[in-house]
């Protein structure tokens, strides 16, 4: 079976590197002004993509990607695609957060939208980091410390399994309207985060 390929997109938001390593065959993507941040840690960039509005001028980059200011497409979701015409199946966001909460909550929706689609998606934030499973298990190691919250995404997620957190679940229904989920822990041991038949976002502490 062939390696996984890892698309690794740095957005102009609020900026933490934590796992920021691409290996080799690793994708790289800079959305809009987060080429800057790509630039300052001396990595390199597949590709430049965005409207480029948080940016003064248009980078001096080979592979420039330029988007109209009025899209559909935020520049994270754009750079998106493009990973996956690159054939990546897992992908790390950086620069995500903060500025516009839309642009928060839009890529919270760009998990959703992968995890619906059987790949992977990690939204990286200061000390955090969310993800989102559809009819599938994430397992975290003992090694995870700090909090863990679940948000059904959709009408209703069911078969929710919680195994190894301070507050358990088995096979629970949780629903868009209700945070049941939020504010849960880790305790030291092996645990997972299962939904039989839905999807959830999660997002947990990232300290080890």
């Amino acid at each position: 079976m062939e390696p996984t390929k890892c698309c690794y997109i740095v957005g102009a938001g609020v900026f933490c590197a934590a796992g920021l390593h691409p290996a080799p065959g690793d994708l790289v993507i800079a959305a809009d002004g987060g080429y800057r941040y790509l630039q300052q840690m001396g990595l390199n960039t597949d590709l430049v993509i965005g409207d480029f509005d948080s940016m003064s001028s248009l980078p001096r980059h080979p592979h420039v990607v330029v988007l109209p200011k009025e899209k559909d497409d935020t520049d994270m979701a754009a750079a998106i695609q493009l990973g996956l015409k690159q054939g990546c199946s897992e992908f790390r966001l950086y620069g995500g957060t903060g500025g516009r909460e839309s642009h928060t909550l839009a890529n919270f929706q760009c998990l959703v939208w992968l995890a619906r689609r059987g790949l992977r998606g990690v939204l990286v934030g200061t000390g955090w980091e969310a993800t989102a499973v559809t009819d599938g298990v994430l397992a975290f190691s003992v090694d995870h410390r700090g909090y863990i919250s679940v948000f059904c995404q959709g009408d209703r997620a069911e078969g929710v399994t919680l195994h190894g957190l301070k507050y358990p679940l088995n096979e629970a229904t949780l629903t868009c309207d209700i945070p049941l989920g939020v504010s849960n822990e880790f305790t030291g041991v092996e645990s997972s985060v299962a939904v039989r038949h839905g999807t959830l976002l999660v997002l947990y502490d990232s300290r080890l």
